[in-house]
């Protein structure tokens, strides 16, 4: 549907505040707003006409409440249509209206920059394309063909416009990819009491509490609690940092271990784009190694276009021949079509509910050979329902069910949002009556309540790693717990007080994004669980994994994944757990499910929707096709420019011919390099 708002034209930030409107209707695909003309169209899912417009009948571009980030891209691109339409402007203006003599006093002007770049190069010992440029544009000076240099001076121009936004562009849509996704927070009120509160509704001065797993949501400082933090997407930093008491902890970096409380200092995260920016940009992440190899490439093929023009120059002392091939060279093309290729394949996979990090994820996902799964919220949904709860001791059910709730919602997970759910759906309200939760990694959760230890978790952690016990005379009912659903386990003083029966449905999807990622070329499809082998045999035999590995530990996760490395096989992660973030970390490209941890996301390098599995098979097809058309780029551009430096040697193209053919070849094949990668229809 395509309509029309009633104003002239709109501002950037109504067309914003348009777009995101439209979007945040669930029935809604795609749209594209354009403030200049103040149309907007709409993909929308069919037999919903009838309620998008009643939604655009209420919109209104003044009043409507709408939640727009503040980093939305239009600005950036309006920036740089503005700085391309006004250079074009500018060039056809002075061929139409200027005598010839202020034309050729303001190519002189403008030649002055490239010139003495290319003298700075040389007196730095260097032979790279600058100097090349430097060349050409003063050899056409110096014969008096000011148009050839006009048209070079023009086309590099274009080319550092077009490279320059493709780089802030990258660098834009990376940050708002990295922005931070927390709706609510656990605030302590003056009672000291934590409250669930949603996070437009923090001021500074309040105090916040993140336990371990957990992003920090906002700036702040440590008033209580030892925490090691993760600070890697914001600083760099290898290690996690040590936080007590006074220190400085920044929104969007992750508490590894323990648990602090934070006074804010900027209730709205403020800065935090800048800085993720300023991270972004001393960082290699953009690049693949291929776009840093075509890079390099460029530079070292530069002395041979000059051996290319002296030996044409020596041979025939035509300087026009000679000249020909100075117009030529492999940098603009190389060096522009690669990052626009990459760019346009991340944009295309936000179009598909993906979020990619930088272009050698991407490549990562083209090369490897295996895969490897998490269970819970992977390949199985990310919301299993508790299916029922056994108790011992003659407890009650539903008491049981409220204190495991108590504990699990401090420690999102899968499992964990399934047991709160649970609890709320039977309108089983809790009071936070016991102590600090702590939470041991694939294990459980301990605390005390009314003077009792209280443990939740795995088989192995309640009775194994906590010693709990079976009460007597309920040995029967336990071994009779049924085998088909997954067991959360809850000890209450030493023994046995309810065994929660999870139903963790296979995702519908699963069996054939499984079999279509091994015609992929995967090699090895691998499922890796903290859960008892009985239930990682039913799932992977459904499944169809080639192989499966149970009752593992994040650490066992991340060996594996060095022993595939060693191997000399590349390797994808997925997972969404607290638990997943060491192999995340430790595979050629981590994928975390968007509904996963908050550290999981935070370590991956992609992160998927989780309403379907089958965006793998999309991301795949992605990564291959990029691949492939990163080799195409490079094949056409070397096979093209090689063949205008033969055509300039045996005179065939003039100068000025071989200067637009080889621009107009770079622009169209940038041009060729923003398309989409895949159809319409996937």
């Amino acid at each position: 549907m395509r309509v029309h708002a009633h104003v002239s034209h709109m501002s950037l930030s109504e067309a914003d505040r348009f777009q995101y409107y439209l979007d945040s209707l669930e029935y809604v695909r795609k749209v594209s707003v354009n403030e200049r003309t103040s149309n907007a169209i709409i993909y929308y899912d069919e037999g919903k006409r009838d309620a998008l417009v009643s939604a655009l009948s209420d919109f209104d571009l003044a009043s409507t409440e709408v939640v727009v980030p503040d980093h939305t891209g239009r600005a950036l691109r309006v920036e740089y249509e503005e700085k391309m339409f006004f250079h074009i402007a500018q060039k056809i203006i002075r061929q139409l209206f200027f005598p010839a003599p202020v034309r050729h006093f303001i190519i002189l002007v403008k030649s002055i920059p490239y010139i003495i770049n290319g003298i700075k190069t040389l007196l730095e010992g260097k032979l790279e394309v600058s100097v090349l440029d430097a060349t050409s544009i003063a050899v056409s000076l110096i014969r008096g063909d000011y148009n050839t240099a006009s048209s070079v001076i023009f086309l590099l121009k274009v080319g550092d416009i077009m490279e320059e936004w493709t780089h802030r562009k990258s660098v834009d849509d990376l940050a708002r990819a990295m922005s931070l996704n927390v709706d609510k927070v656990w605030t302590l009120n003056a009672d000291g009491q934590e409250i669930l509160t949603n996070i437009s509704e923090v001021r500074e001065g309040d105090r916040i509490v993140v336990g371990m797993g957990s992003m920090i949501p906002l700036d702040g400082i440590v008033c209580q609690g030892d925490a090691s933090v993760n600070q890697a997407a914001m600083t760099g930093e290898s290690t996690p940092v040590h936080k007590s008491e006074d220190a400085l902890v920044y929104a969007g970096t992750v508490v590894d271990e323990g648990e602090i409380v934070i006074r804010v200092t900027k209730a709205q995260g403020s800065g935090r784009y800048d800085r993720i920016v300023a991270m972004i940009e001393e960082s290699e992440k953009l690049k693949s190694e291929t776009e840093a190899k075509a890079s390099h490439l460029a530079d070292r093929l530069v002395p041979y276009t000059f051996g290319a023009t002296l030996l044409t120059w020596l041979l025939t002392r035509n300087v026009t021949k000679a000249t020909s091939i100075l117009m030529v060279d492999y940098c603009c093309a190389l060096k522009l079509s690669m990052p626009i290729a990459v760019l346009s394949a991340m944009r295309e996979a936000g179009n598909h509910k993906m979020s990619i990090k930088g272009g050698k994820f991407l490549e990562a996902v083209a090369e490897a050979e295996t895969i490897v799964f998490d269970k819970t919220g992977t390949l199985t949904y990310a919301n299993p329902t508790v299916y029922d709860v056994v108790t011992f001791e003659n407890r009650e059910k539903d008491e049981m069910l409220r204190l495991a709730a108590c504990l699990e919602e401090h420690y999102p997970h899968s499992i964990a949002n399934a047991v709160v759910k649970a609890a709320e759906d039977k309108g089983l309200i809790h009071e936070e009556k016991h102590t600090k939760a702590m939470y041991i990694v694939a294990h459980g959760i301990s605390s005390t309540i009314d003077g009792q230890k209280v443990c939740i978790g795995s088989q192995h952690f309640i009775f194994e790693d906590e010693g709990c016990t079976i009460p007597p005379d309920e040995e029967d009912k336990y071994r009779s717990i049924p085998d088909e659903y997954s067991h959360l386990y809850m000890a209450i003083g030493g023994a046995l007080a309810a065994v929660i029966l999870i139903e963790d449905p296979i995702r519908e999807e699963a069996p054939s994004v499984v079999r279509k990622l091994k015609e992929a070329h995967f090699d090895r499809v691998v499922m890796m669980t903290g859960d008892s082998d009985r239930t990682a045999r039913k799932v992977a035999a459904k499944t169809g994994v080639t192989q499966y590995f149970s009752e593992v530990l994040p650490e066992d996760k991340a060996a594996f994944i060095r022993s595939e490395h060693e191997a000399g096989r590349k390797v994808i992660m997925v997972g969404d757990g607290i638990n997943d973030s060491p192999a995340l970390s430790e595979a050629d490209a981590g994928i975390a499910v968007s509904s996963g941890a908050s550290i999981a996301k935070e370590v991956a390098d992609i992160t998927i929707s989780s309403d379907d599995l089958s965006t793998l098979i999309t991301l795949k097809k992605l990564s291959t096709k990029l691949m492939d058309r990163i080799n195409y780029n490079y094949h056409a551009i070397i096979g093209f420019n090689s063949f205008l430096i033969v055509m300039g040697m045996l005179g065939i193209f003039a100068p000025t011919t071989t200067s637009l053919l080889h621009n107009t070849s770079t622009i169209a094949l940038s041009i060729r390099s923003m398309t989409d990668l895949l159809d319409e229809d996937m």
